[in-house]
């Protein structure tokens, strides 16, 4: 049977509202299992060793499920997922609607690639409903973003999957397609063949469309003394485009620069357009990745085609600008490069994209809108790009493409698969960097973390509490009573040598210090994503371990079972603040109004942005503090007037009292 949120629980025998009542039945029975004569016989069937294990077990079992330890620790749920809705979730997405938009793509599954399998699941928390949904393109490791409509901006996939070392049987690279002609452009389609000077051929495993070339003009006078335009330059249009050789062997491998003939081409499109390669290898070829965007529709509950983007990206992020419209930075391109700086901007009002500020970053890289406009760079990235280049934090001015560092960050090659979050409240303008490890396949791992305060003259990061162990692809989430809680990741990379830490703890701002939390009963590291659920809970998905077991001699398996954290202020002996009545958006003067008894008990209120996270990166959670009016049984509630602090778009609304506990979120548009 599938958790319930604790306000849906049965009750406690106290009959007071919110009490749990699922801990007093097993109580009883695992404290006579442990504690009576059943357990004395065991101990005596047993060797000591095991007999040991087996008593901490069961009053392990028992200790986390006495309600005073739930109330101080909180507690776990598996969720019961039915089998043909389990998938790997690679990118998890909360929605306007309090539904999650699971997406796999092909799941990092080659065989589901290949026949073209892609995969998204919608869940409904509330209702614990799942739902297929058709899955146009392959969104592995793809970006995406809340768009001030409530859409959800998808952006980039997989158009091939990487090829190892050793496993490269055709030589392989990227072509330069060149367009020497002005009057049109040109599409070859997938399997167009390029003929070396030698005779060598090579296909292209991917449509490609080579725009116009550039004709340039001057005006001068003739002989005639009128003043015309004449042609003095024409300059060829390129497009890139993967290709293999036709044939296995030696013959095909170059590092010679040379011009390629496009076979089948003929008359001036033979003479215009031909192919440029520098570099065609065995080496080991990178996923690339792919130029399709789509918005999420949450009402519709379908993806719909936009504008492509201008360079495909895998492993791209997408963070959204004060005026709502979305950079995409960095990723692997169409030959399974780094986008070498070339980044862009979609707008949602014309569902285009256009060009935006050239800055370099490695993949999957944290950038945060921070008040006054600016992104900061934490430094957080995932998986590709040199460990000296494009590692440093800073703040990126998009308008005037200027980039200032902020300094106090040490061993800068160590911030990959490391979490970033903009610490609530988004008011204080602090930023923290959690764990993270070496470039790569590193083993290294830190227990570092460190905070910059972005409002002071001169910001730097400085040294915040150690984590208990160096931790990478830590899940790092944002709750309503301003804390941060923190579960997961693993100790190598990729949850190499059974490395999965089973913690979970809480990170208190204002103490700058952590407290414990219950522990997780599932591991979680690479592709694994945890999000606050509008009822206050967080859920976890997902993780992809490079191996099974602690030799690394058995392939590891993709984690489908779903795991949720009920945090302690849903576990007090209490009910929680209700918010009456619906209100769709903040008004004119950037309040809104609802009608509570609880009035009394509001002390503060929270506008929490929804998560749209992948590979430990999830750049749109913030939590805005509002201003709070009580008068005669209703509460007004200000939103600050600034879309650099505040981006347009759909937001929860908690309130929560002098204990912390939350009420369930309201869902309010900040237009």
């Amino acid at each position: 049977m599938a958790p319930r949120p604790p306000e849906d629980r049965p009750q406690a025998p106290s009959n007071k509202p919110d009490a749990p009542k699922k801990a007093a039945k097993p109580h009883r029975k695992l404290k006579n299992s442990l504690l009576g004569g059943g357990a004395i016989i065991l101990l005596v069937g047993l060797n000591a060793p095991a007999a040991l294990d087996f008593a901490q077990e069961k009053y392990h079992a028992y200790k986390i499920a006495q309600p005073g330890y739930m109330a101080e620790n909180g507690s776990w749920d598996m969720l019961d997922v039915p089998v043909e809705y389990k998938l790997n979730a690679i990118h998890a997405a909360l929605l306007r609607t309090g539904k999650v938009l699971l997406i796999a793509g092909s799941g990092n599954d080659q065989k589901k690639f290949d026949s073209g399998t892609f995969e998204t699941v919608l869940w409904d928390p509330k209702k614990n409903t799942f739902k297929k949904i058709p899955t146009p393109e392959d969104f592995f490791c793809a970006g995406h973003a809340q768009l001030p409509d409530g859409q959800l901006l998808v952006a980039g996939g997989t158009a091939r999957y990487e090829v190892l070392d050793g496993k490269v049987t055709r030589a392989g690279g990227g072509m330069r397609v060149k367009n020497e002609s002005p009057d049109k452009e040109i599409t070859l389609k997938k399997g167009t063949r390029f003929r070396s000077p030698s005779g060598v051929e090579y296909i292209s495993k991917f449509d490609v469309t080579v725009p116009k070339a550039k004709r340039e003009f001057k005006i001068g006078y003739f002989a005639s003394g009128q003043m015309k335009p004449w042609e003095t330059k024409v300059t060829a249009a390129e497009s890139r485009v993967f290709v293999e050789a036709a044939k296995e062997g030696a013959a095909a491998l170059t590092t010679q620069a040379a011009q390629y003939e496009v076979v089948g081409l003929e008359g001036e499109d033979a003479d215009n357009v031909y192919g440029l390669a520098q570099k065609i290898t065995t080496e080991k070829q990178d996923f690339q990745g792919i130029k399709a965007a789509y918005e999420f529709d949450p009402k519709a509950e379908k993806y719909v085609p936009v504008a492509p983007m201008k360079d495909a990206r895998w492993y791209p992020t997408l963070t959204t600008l004060e005026d709502g419209r979305v950079l995409a930075a960095s990723g692997l391109n169409d030959v399974g490069d780094v986008v070498p700086g070339d980044n862009e901007i979609y707008d949602p009002e014309t569902k285009k994209w256009g060009k935006g500020p050239f800055r370099y970053f490695p993949t999957y890289p944290a950038l945060f809108l921070t008040k006054g406009g600016k992104l900061f760079y934490s430094g957080s990235n995932a998986g590709y790009g040199p460990a000296e280049k494009g590692r440093v934090p800073g703040l990126w001015n998009v308008d005037d493409n200027t980039f200032t560092k902020v300094g106090g960050m040490t061993d800068t090659d160590q911030l990959e698969t490391s979490a970033s979050v903009l610490l609530p409240p988004a008011q204080d303008q602090k930023v923290m960097v959690l764990g993270g490890g070496g470039v790569g396949e590193s083993e290294k791992a830190t227990t570092r973390t460190a905070i910059a305060d972005l409002k002071a003259d001169n910001p730097a990061f400085k040294t915040g509490p150690q984590l208990a162990q160096g931790t990478r692809y830590l899940s790092s989430v944002l709750m309503p009573d301003d804390t941060v809680f923190t579960s997961g990741g693993s100790k190598d990379y990729r949850g190499r040598g059974a490395s999965d830490i089973l913690k979970a703890q809480f990170y208190d701002p204002k103490a700058n210090a952590f407290r414990d939390a219950a522990e997780p009963t599932v591991g979680r590291n690479y592709h694994s994503e945890a999000l606050l659920l509008p009822d206050g809970r967080v859920a976890t998905f997902g993780s992809d371990p490079l191996y099974g077991d602690e030799d690394n001699t058995k392939l590891g398996t993709f984690e489908q079972r779903v795991e949720i954290f009920t945090p302690p202020y849903l576990h007090q002996d209490k009910p929680r603040p209700v918010l009456d009545g619906a209100v769709d958006a903040f008004d004119e003067d950037n309040s809104a109004t609802y009608k509570s008894k609880d009035a009394d008990r509001i002390v503060k209120a929270r506008l929490m942005r929804p998560s749209a996270v992948t590979h430990t990166t999830d750049v749109e959670q913030r939590s805005i503090e509002l201003g709070v009016k009580k008068d005669k049984g209703e509460v007004t509630f200000t939103v600050p007037k600034d879309p650099t602090l505040v981006p347009a778009g759909w937001y929860m609304l908690f309130v929560t009292d002098k204990d912390g506990v939350p009420s369930e979120a309201k869902w309010i548009q900040v237009k």
